[in-house]
């Protein structure tokens, strides 16, 4: 069965950072791409960065190119995403997703099996 846990969102200030991971299980993480997505209140869910299975490429958008950075640990299974630099307009619920039947992809619908979510929040 696959699933998704992310953890590592909370309450940061601008300018500051964070690492948010994706823990995966049922699933082999390194054959596989896990994309990171996000949403606002109110806004479609955004997608922000994907680090391909097959050779470990990797996205970006261009909101956050330069300041995100996506990685993965192959022996704990688990995907990060390093957040910083941050800004008001960053504050969303962020998602990993993974798909088993292609690769990255920018669109949710890319994507077949989703974690539950982790805030992150940036304010003063």
């Amino acid at each position: 069965q696959v699933q998704l846990v992310e953890s590592g969102g909370g309450l940061v200030q601008p300018g500051g950072s964070l690492r948010l991971s994706c823990a995966a299980s049922g699933f082999t993480l390194d054959y596989y791409p896990i994309g990171w997505f996000r949403q606002a209140p109110g806004k479609e869910r955004e997608g922000v960065s994907c680090i391909s299975g097959s050779d470990g490429s990797t996205y970006y958008s261009d909101s956050v190119r330069g300041r995100f950075t996506i990685s993965r640990d192959n022996a704990k299974n688990t995907a990060y995403l390093h957040v910083s630099s941050l800004k008001p307009e960053d504050t969303a619920v962020y998602y990993c997703a993974t798909t088993l039947t292609s690769g990255c992809s920018d669109s949710p619908y890319g994507y077949d099996y989703w974690g539950q979510g982790t805030q992150v929040t940036v304010s003063s």
